[in-house]
């Protein structure tokens, strides 16, 4: 017998060179759920300004505009799990395709402001699915071998999704003469930007037709022959089937399903590594990283920057917020989870005061003095670079480590809540805030960055290296 056959023989979850392929496929197509994530969170950011003209709307009903969408995502969110125990996986990954399809025609052609809020809150409804799905999946069908590499896709699609969507929205805003109102195949260019999702929606509906449904969907549903055949698809032939089943089967019997009661305790309603949970959530996003993908077009406008130029920059920004997420992937298993965020806390205060300093100079002409534009412009991709390598990623890493099993579940749901209704109440209170003092507003930000160092400090403990058991 070969040494290859005998790896088989004993493979209980490593992958064979000839079924890797076939897995990364898997799991991209699954991921394709994380970029329409990324695509609908951030495309608006073209037709914020579109938006405001053609309804004659002053900031605080265009920032429920944007922000709407954000309650779909917390309400899909919470109830995908559910969903996809019943209906299974794949159907599920269904639904979200109809709905960001519908969302994106809707946006497109709305007959007035509310039913563009609507369409904004089913399109939140399908970031909130896909938010959940597409790890959960992607966790279930990869080998042990490759499961963090394969499910680093999720964030990587959704980064690419945000880039992709403000390359996008500056090549219609070329196409369209610089005018976020211009006519383009019948339709104002801003229509247009928000139609396009369209393409990957359709793309994500047909790939979920071709991809097997979780072996551990099935064997859930009593499918257990089918789940032998997928489990040998992506584990490769020479596995113990049986061992398999039993395995799975086994470790279903064992998953507690904890509740919001368990979450209770401690002098201040939640259990204390609850509420650590919670202000790792909102200090990601008290930081403001939202505004730069929902508000910059409209932000580099407000200082001078013409409308071409400032969708550019959208782009760039979006560029960096990959090499970020890159840099954060490399070094979270080598540094820790703990030193990343403290980095990222640094560089994200020197980022934002920075800001804070530029915008706090009267406009000459409309525009910033020339030395303070520059200072803005590098100081707002400084400011995504280390929020990417550090919070963007290290955050979601340590929700999914640093509760103890017995309630994991529901208290990851409570983080997650915790996070859709800071972005909230970020997106939502921002054009306000600007048309207030624009500097001030940034100012704010870099105090609830400074916080976050004395935060990790005190109160986060370090999850690398240590087993899900050693949490407690």
């Amino acid at each position: 017998m070969t040494s290859t056959s005998q790896a088989q023989k004993s493979g209980a979850g490593t992958a064979q060179p000839e079924h890797l392929g076939h897995v990364v496929f898997i799991a991209a197509a699954a991921a394709m759920g994380g970029f329409l994530f990324g695509y609908d969170s951030s495309v608006i950011n073209g037709a914020v300004e579109a938006v405001r003209d053609r309804y004659d709307i002053g900031s605080a009903a265009l920032a429920q505009v944007i922000a709407v969408a954000l309650i779909g995502c917390a309400v899909g969110a919470a109830t995908a799990g559910r969903i996809a125990d019943r209906i299974g996986r794949i159907r599920c990954m269904q639904i979200a395709a109809v709905l960001f399809t519908v969302s994106a025609i809707g946006s497109a052609l709305p007959f007035s402001l509310y039913d563009l809020a609507f369409w904004r809150v089913v399109g939140g409804f399908a970031i909130g699915m896909a938010s959940v799905i597409g790890p959960a999946y992607i966790a279930e069908v990869a080998p042990p071998a490759y499961r963090g590499r394969l499910g680093s896709f999720q964030q990587a699609a959704i980064v690419i999704g945000i880039a992709v969507s403000q390359l996008v929205n500056w090549g219609i805003l070329n196409a369209a003469d610089g005018d976020q109102r211009g006519e383009i195949m019948g339709l104002e260019a801003w229509q247009v930007m928000l139609g396009v999702m369209v393409v990957p929606a359709v793309l994500y509906g047909l790939l979920s037709f071709v991809i097997p449904e979780s072996p551990r969907y099935l064997i859930s549903a009593g499918r257990q022959e089918r789940a032998r055949k997928i489990l040998e698809e992506v584990e490769g032939k020479g596995i113990d089937l049986d061992a398999r089943v039993a395995e799975i089967e086994t470790a279903m019997r064992r998953d507690e399903k904890s509740s919001f009661k368990d979450l209770l305790g401690g002098s201040f309603f939640f259990k204390p590594i609850v509420w650590i949970g919670i202000g790792l959530s909102v200090f990601q996003q008290f930081v403001g990283i939202n505004v730069a993908f929902y508000y910059s077009a409209t932000l580099w406008q407000s200082v001078g920057v013409d409308p071409t130029a400032s969708f550019f920059y959208s782009f760039t920004t979006s560029i960096i917020n990959i090499l970020g997420t890159v840099i954060a992937m490399i070094f979270v298993d080598r540094i820790g989870r703990r030193p990343l965020a403290i980095i990222g806390s640094v560089g994200m205060v020197i980022g934002l005061a920075l800001e804070a300093w530029a915008f706090s100079f009267d406009l000459v002409d409309g525009q910033l003095p020339a030395t303070q534009g520059w200072v803005a412009l590098i100081a707002a991709h400084v400011f995504v670079l280390f929020f990417a390598l550090s919070w963007g990623v290290v955050v979601w890493v340590m929700l999914g480590e640093m509760f103890p099993n017995r309630i994991r579940a529901a208290a990851l749901g409570v983080a997650a809540a915790a996070q859709w209704i800071a972005n909230w109440a970020i997106t939502a209170s921002f054009p306000s805030l600007a048309d207030w003092n624009l500097s001030a507003t940034y100012v704010i930000y870099t105090v609830f960055a400074a916080l976050s160092i004395p935060f990790v400090l005190k109160f986060v403990k370090e999850t690398k290296g240590k087993t899900l058991e050693e949490m407690g």
